[in-house]
């Protein structure tokens, strides 16, 4: 599970930017939380909201950017212990609109929960050099972390665990040492910490739809389950299939079956029929599902259903989340997310993005955003910042051609 993330320097975030699953102190949807004894409540769910160009993309992609390039030289040797569902690599690109920003490192630290222990994992890019990097981790309700390693670029400090086990140093400088020893050893420390990064389902939009569907095709494991989802949302697919290329759907029209190319279906069935079994693999095994745009090409209430999916404890028993951006105004709404699970990215006077939450924001009179306000309204009504500056533009518009 996904406690908080950080990171700097990255494409449009030029400061230091944390995005959280901690649960806030407050009463909403108190039963959807992801609860665990001694330790603190984490959310199930994060949506962020904001203008085209404000950085939505950018929040998730540095995400990306750390996993992947944890677990791509382990995939690369075929060493990974998780399947793969989807994952794609995304480069450590800084912050290009100052001189200083571009000639220093990218950094990113992940504070991870898995098993009976928490970990903290640290990595520094430099170009396509590790700069930086360390792993702590402490028991789940402990007070002293462990230190298993720490790297700057003249060499690596091992903690007690891995200087036990004799494990060598010399290791590419293109290379993080957490997939280093992922290769090299088997480590329950390491093992543990990997197979969490290789858990998460990094879902970039319609260019990975293709990719998503054979994953639906080739496993038969969650086939039965999509198609009593899709059921469920009223869409009467009966079965698909998969042969010589072709992706095709099952329909039953009256007393006859008929089978059709799944390129003749909407782009909305094919995107569902594309997501499904990763959401499904996420529920089953407490995995972490981040995707871009999950709105585009859905109907407001079916991305309510898929919502309702990690928000429910009884189809999310083992802790799964989902991170997604989203323009949908439909399901801005304090029926569907609490106000800590709701974020704005936005760009500042400097052309740098950065986020905060709907409860990190204040009123005129101090007081935070009630819980039964129209968050859509206030939102379209520009009190929460992050949305585009038309409203303006408009009104001048509208003027001026009243004035002719």
């Amino acid at each position: 599970m996904l406690c908080q993330f950080s990171f700097r320097n990255f494409k449009s975030y030029r400061e230091e930017t944390t995005f959280g699953f901690q649960a806030s102190a407050i009463p909403e949807f108190a039963n959807s939380l992801i609860r665990r004894e001694k330790c603190s409540s984490l959310l199930p769910v994060g949506v962020v909201y904001g203008p085209n160009g404000g950085g939505k993309t950018n929040l998730l992609q540095a995400l990306a950017c750390l996993v992947s390039t944890v677990v791509e030289p382990v995939h690369a040797l075929k060493k990974n212990r998780n399947p793969l569902i989807i994952q794609q690599r995304i480069a450590a690109d800084p912050f290009l609109y100052d001189s200083v920003s571009r000639n220093e490192p990218t950094q990113f630290g992940i504070v991870f929960r898995t098993g009976e222990y928490e970990y903290r994992y640290k990595l520094a890019l430099l170009g396509e050099e590790v700069f930086r990097e360390a792993l702590d981790r402490k028991k789940i309700g402990g007070k002293k972390p462990a230190h298993i390693f720490y790297r700057e670029r003249e060499g690596i400090r091992l903690g007690l665990l891995l200087r036990k086990e004799g494990v060598n140093t010399c290791v590419n400088a293109k290379m993080p040492f957490l997939s280093f020893l992922a290769i090299n050893y088997n480590l329950p420390v390491i093992v543990q910490a990997q197979e969490w990064f290789e858990s998460c389902i990094l879902y970039g939009g319609a260019g990975q739809d293709r990719k998503a569907q054979s994953v639906t095709v080739g496993n038969a494991k969650w086939k039965g389950k999509a198609l009593a989802l899709l059921k469920d949302m009223g869409i009467t697919v009966r079965d698909y299939r998969y042969e010589e290329g072709q992706f095709c759907l099952k329909r039953q029209i009256g007393e006859k079956e008929y089978e059709i190319s799944m390129a003749r279906e909407s782009d909305g069935i094919q995107k569902l029929l594309a997501i499904l079994p990763p959401f499904l693999a996420a529920l089953e095994e407490g995995r972490l599902v981040v995707m871009d745009e999950l709105d585009t090409k859905l109907h407001p209430k079916v991305l309510k259903y898929l919502v309702s999916m990690f928000k429910d404890t009884k189809s999310n028993p083992y802790g799964a989340q989902l991170l997604f951006t989203s323009h949908d105004m439909a399901t801005m709404k304090n029926t569907v997310f609490r106000r800590d699970e709701i974020w704005f990215a936005a760009l500042d006077g400097k052309h740098s993005s950065r986020i905060y939450s709907l409860y990190e924001i204040r009123r005129e009179d101090n007081e935070r955003v009630n819980s039964t306000a129209a968050f859509d309204k206030q939102y379209l009504e520009g009190k929460f910042g992050a949305d585009p500056d038309v409203a303006n533009r408009l009104c001048a518009g509208a003027m001026y051609r009243t004035a002719r």
